[in-house]
């Protein structure tokens, strides 16, 4: 009895002993980063100046972010060089979740071609989190203009190279590529007037000084609905619902005239994917708030979220593709 009595107490000792390292283990394990992060207040850095629509947007996210988060989220304007310093700024950065760039495609498709020096790879230097809004392009003409399709246009500029001008905003931008880009995919030769800014072209193609315009489709969409201008032509892949009779470029035989201006969050490349999972899930839950959702139709976006994979498979394709306008405009930075 005395010898089972021993064997207990040791068998006892052994449990106790066991259950102790457990518990210990437990103690210091390191704490999942998912569950723990965020442990301070985060940055959110917009390459572009205050005020403007990148800022205003990265703003309205940001306190979204902040209100799941717990933790503020504070906006960091790193201004120049077409977004391209800010961009830097998180590229360079530590790879712990805890800044954040405000991207688009100017930031990460069309400057890093444009300006010489560019100290990141917008593909490969950055986490992709999520998407935020997209927007296409809308190609429009004077109603003057003997043009009432793409293909009619297509035509008109080929009978008269050289005799057609488009309007744009200053060169490198959106809708100066856009039209380059529809140049080489037409195999037309339209000559381009740069103005300081898209409304400048705007007023141009109203008075009949240019006769093609690009521009985001929410800001033509009065012009459009007013007939003082005709479109043409989305640059999405689909037909946009506000504009229903106007066909997509596929649709209207130019498949490579295909692209959209976007908006998402990215964060410097290694940071763990616990971390972007819980920031992607953010963004996710403030995109599906309607007050957001308002905020982002205001400024002609189309509310929209990805997983870090569809986002980085959109830089991935976007960024050749701007580029090669880019070098086909022959746009040089000022």
């Amino acid at each position: 009895m005395e010898h089972f009595g021993v064997r207990s107490r040791l068998y006892s000792l052994w449990i106790w002993l066991g259950a102790a390292i457990y518990i210990v283990a437990a103690l210091w394990a390191p704490p999942v980063l998912g569950q723990s992060f965020p442990q301070k207040p985060l940055r959110m850095i917009v390459p572009f100046a205050p005020a403007g629509p990148p800022d205003i947007l990265g703003r309205v996210i940001s306190q979204k972010m902040a209100e799941g988060l717990g933790q503020p989220v504070i906006v960091e304007n790193r201004v120049g060089a077409g977004g391209t310093i800010g961009s830097q700024a998180v590229a360079k950065a530590p790879p712990d979740g805890y800044t954040m760039l405000f991207a688009s495609i100017a930031s990460l498709g069309i400057s890093p071609a444009l300006y010489p020096n560019v100290a990141y790879d917008p593909v490969s230097s950055f986490a992709p989190i999520s998407l935020v809004g997209t927007t296409s392009f809308v190609m429009f003409v004077h109603p003057s203009l003997p043009a009432k399709s793409l293909q009619e246009l297509v035509a008109l500029a080929k009978s008269k190279p050289g005799q057609l001008n488009y309007g744009a905003s200053t060169s490198g931008t959106p809708p100066h590529l856009m039209m380059e880009m529809f140049k080489s995919q037409a195999g037309v030769d339209i000559v381009g007037i740069n103005y300081n800014a898209s409304a400048a072209a705007v007023t141009a193609l109203l008075a009949g000084h240019v006769q093609v315009v690009v521009d985001q489709f929410a800001a033509a969409l009065p012009l459009i609905a007013a007939g003082k201008v005709r479109a043409l032509v989305v640059t999405s892949e689909k037909r946009v619902k506000q504009l229903p009779d106007v066909p997509s470029a596929p649709e209207a035989g130019l498949p490579g005239f295909t692209a959209v201006s976007w908006f998402g969050v990215v964060a410097p490349r290694g940071t763990p994917n616990d971390i972007v999972k819980r920031l992607n899930a953010e963004i996710v839950k403030a995109i599906g708030m309607k007050d957001l959702s308002a905020t982002l139709v205001k400024f002609g976006l189309e509310p929209a979220h990805s997983t870090p994979e569809q986002f980085a498979a959109i830089i991935k394709a976007d960024v050749p593709k701007w580029a090669a306008a880019v070098k086909s405009s022959g746009a040089k930075v000022q």
